[in-house]
């Protein structure tokens, strides 16, 4: 009942998951198959999901289309490309006689589908062009806004904050880590959890270029692994204006006349870059008056925060006020948005293979953990569904090529070394190489599920905002679609 229920207060996020995921695995396939039937190929199958047949038919050629069971990707099932009947299935009588593949035929039919998903991943681009993607003011910036003097640990252990050692202030802006340019604030949390520097004493390490009073300043910091995914954190977060979004009616905030729309500036001498200076000054300083000032229409006002005690309100950072993030359109060009799609992955499969970095299979995620996002970016904005259907069909394009047994650049591969070998490589040793790697893909993907099904019951307890969809770390790698 569960279940329904969950179906049917979600219909909208259902149908743009399977719109625009189930759409790039169909036209990963589609790539495939159009190139198979262009060079006159055999075509068995054309399915969506591996495993047992759920529902399909026969389409031109007698090619079997259909849904499978495990929606853990996708495949064409081509005899001359390659042996794969133990994730396929098992060819119909006289495939075995067919002609090989010719050496171009490989190669073309292997890269469509990730030419077909760089395709569909620019024609999104250029929608998003023109419609504009929503980016809120905090992850418009490299500004810092809050610099913590603690952070805890998985353990809950509090310790100081790497930030604060290292002496960063409120108001820098980090304008590179490790020599690496930034652009926004999405940009400085992927460049810090997928650093891998490392100092003499093996403590982890990464340099911040900051800008503070026009001077350019390198400040060395050792970021410790926190949170829930235990990721590089150094105890800093972004600079955003607090904007007023509703005064409480009776509350404090109401009687000392502030209205909605109020941009805050400071409380008393300090200036509120964020939530959280906001909620501990206010929290710090219950028993006296503070001066607040903010902007309206335009004009620097200042009222004076009666003392608050224990009773009113309950909490001492609580008045009666709700803030809004500034949002704006961005219309990044395609090409732009591909370069920093790209950017990501490559950093990520470059941290993933470096061992003095702290990023692990398990910090990826498949076809679950992909799910559990577009539930987020849908709940938020279509526009956000678009921004992260680039991102997978990119990621699709990237990991099918990977030089990987199973995958479309394992064909490749396997059809390049028999080609300058003047010979193709012996069928047992294709066959049986699949099959190792066919274990372990999908080893793979249950136990990176296991984590994004641990992520997805953890973002239901914590219930987080839709935005969140926005703040993924490490680019996600999606199943594979041969």
């Amino acid at each position: 009942m569960d279940l329904i229920e969950f179906l049917l207060s979600n219909i909208w996020a259902v149908f743009l998951i399977v719109l625009f995921f189930g759409g790039s695995i169909f036209v990963h396939e589609l790539g495939h198959f159009l190139a198979a039937r262009s060079r006159g190929m055999h075509i068995e199958r054309f399915s969506i999901g591996f495993g047992p047949k759920m529902f399909g038919w026969k389409g031109k050629g007698g090619v079997d289309d259909r849904v499978s069971g495990l929606p853990l990707g996708g495949y064409v099932a081509l005899p001359q490309l390659a042996d794969l009947k133990g994730l396929e299935g098992e060819p119909t009588p006289g495939a075995q006689s067919l002609p090989p593949a010719g050496y171009a035929d490989k190669m073309i039919v292997a890269v469509a589908g990730a030419v077909f998903n760089v395709i569909f991943a620019f024609i999104l681009a250029a929608i998003l062009w023109g419609i504009g993607q929503p980016v809120s003011s905090d992850q418009a910036t490299t500004r810092i806004g809050y610099v913590a003097s603690h952070i805890e640990l998985p353990d809950h252990t509090l310790v100081p904050s790497p930030a604060k050692e290292a002496g960063l202030q409120v108001g820098d802006t980090v304008k590179a880590i490790d020599g690496r340019q930034l652009e926004d604030w999405q940009d400085l949390l992927q460049t810090l959890v997928t650093g891998s520097q490392r100092a003499l004493d093996g403590r982890r390490k990464t340099v911040f270029t900051i800008e503070r009073d026009g001077k350019i300043i390198d400040v060395t910091l050792y970021p410790i692994l926190a949170g829930d995914e235990k990721m590089r954190k150094v105890g800093i977060a972004p600079a955003y204006d607090l904007i007023v979004h509703s005064v409480a009616p009776g509350s404090l905030a109401a009687g000392i006349g502030l209205q909605p729309k109020d941009r805050l500036l400071s409380l008393d001498s300090t200036r509120v870059l964020t939530i959280q200076t906001y909620a501990e000054y206010l929290g710090a300083h219950a028993t006296q008056p503070i001066a607040l000032t903010f902007v309206r229409d335009g004009e620097t006002r200042t009222v004076t925060l009666p003392p608050r005690n224990a009773t009113q309100p309950k909490e001492p950072s609580e008045i009666g006020l709700t803030f809004a993030y500034e949002s704006k359109l961005v219309h990044e060009n395609p090409i732009k948005q591909f370069a920093s799609h790209l950017d990501k992955t490559w950093q990520t499969l470059m941290s993933l293979v470096n061992p003095r970095s702290d990023i692990g299979i398990s910090k990826l995620s498949g076809p679950v953990g992909i799910i559990r996002v577009f539930h987020l970016a849908a709940q938020a904005d279509i526009r956000i569904v678009l921004w992260f259907t680039i991102l997978v069909n990119i990621n699709l394009a990237v990991f099918n090529l990977l030089p990987i047994p199973v995958l479309d650049g394992g064909h490749m591969l396997f059809a390049t070394i028999g080609k300058l070998r003047g010979r193709a490589l012996p069928a047992n040793f294709i066959a049986a190489t699949q099959s190792v790697f066919v274990v372990m893909l999908f080893s793979m993907i249950i136990y990176v599920s296991f984590f994004d099904v641990r992520r997805w019951v953890r973002d239901v307890r914590q219930a987080p905002p839709p935005a969140a969809a926005e703040q993924a770390a490490p680019t996600p790698t999606p199943a594979p679609a041969k």
